[in-house]
């Protein structure tokens, strides 16, 4: 497939997605397709889960195992029903009401096979489970907050790979030559930007190596807040700047031509806002474990 787009860039052509020889799925066995944006969510999780575990046990953590074996079942559970009552919330709403007659699962809030699934949404969900897990555990809210945030670049990154390789969420078309621009099956005969990759890169790839490496060579840790805020706004505008590339959703694209911005766009404005505050709050507080001044004595 390298060599493919290698040789395609290199040329007047737009790479022609068809021609990588991609599938959405792995294998099929007996009509069971192991699909590549399930094994995604899965081995995200998972890597989030192993990572986690190798941080709660450098110096400094706020919590133990235990509660990041929590943390896995609940917020996988917050990622898979906040995502998906996310998407319905946020973008399509008929889902809640909506049913595929002849079908043994026909009420299409819970096809979730049939894709739709909400960054934002997924995001509420976690916040939800990481609340849930706090309060039972007394754990500090925020810290565990830094922590998890983490862990969710690369998982994201895993995502969108996942739906560069089944040929969805591709972007806009392009505007004049662009070497990498590729003709995608379900978007005509228009050469477009491959969005999936560009938030692949930088909303996962690069925001994740940021965030690993401030927790593992820097005092981040130590400073409650500064890991979460960080993520938040480095995912709203990377969500923000990503969404100039990629293609509406086709019954959304009302809201690009009546306001200008999408819908993803919208809803990553008060991640940015909510990023900038935590940090605030963070650069004004103390790190933990730095003893304070101590007051003057009088005379």
């Amino acid at each position: 497939m390298l060599s493919l787009l290698a040789a395609t860039a290199a040329s007047a052509e737009p790479i022609q997605w068809a021609e990588l020889g991609l599938r959405p799925y792995l294998f099929d066995i007996g009509g069971f397709q192991l699909r590549y944006y399930s094994l995604a969510y899965l081995l995200g999780i998972l890597l989030g889960y192993w990572h986690l575990s190798k941080m709660v046990k450098a110096p400094g953590s706020p919590m133990a195992q235990r509660h990041a074996d929590d943390l896995f079942f609940y917020c996988t559970l917050g990622v898979i029903l906040g995502g998906r009552l996310g998407y319905a919330a946020f973008y399509k709403p008929e889902l809640f009401t909506g049913f595929t007659a002849g079908e043994f699962v026909s009420w299409d809030l819970l096809r979730l096979w049939d894709g739709g699934m909400s960054f934002h949404g997924g995001v509420i969900g976690v916040l939800v489970a990481i609340s849930w897990v706090a309060l039972r555990g007394g754990l500090n809210w925020l810290r565990v907050c830094d922590y998890i945030s983490v862990n969710v670049p690369l998982a994201y990154m895993l995502g969108r790979i996942a739906n560069f390789i089944n040929g969805e969420l591709y972007g806009r078309p392009v505007e004049g030559d662009v070497a990498w621009a590729m003709v995608f099956p379900g978007g005509g005969d228009v050469a477009r930007h491959p969005s999936q990759l560009y938030q692949a890169g930088l909303e996962g790839l690069l925001l994740g190596i940021l965030l690993i490496a401030l927790f593992w060579k820097s005092r981040a840790r130590y400073r409650p807040g500064l890991l979460v805020g960080l993520f938040t706004i480095g995912m709203g505008i990377g969500r923000f700047v990503s969404e100039f590339f990629r293609e509406p959703d086709a019954h959304l694209a009302y809201v690009v031509a009546e306001t200008g911005l999408s819908r993803g766009q919208w809803l990553s404005l008060p991640m940015i806002a909510v990023g900038v505050i935590v940090m605030i709050y963070a650069f004004t507080r103390q790190p933990i474990g730095k003893a304070k001044p101590a007051a003057p004595q009088s005379a």
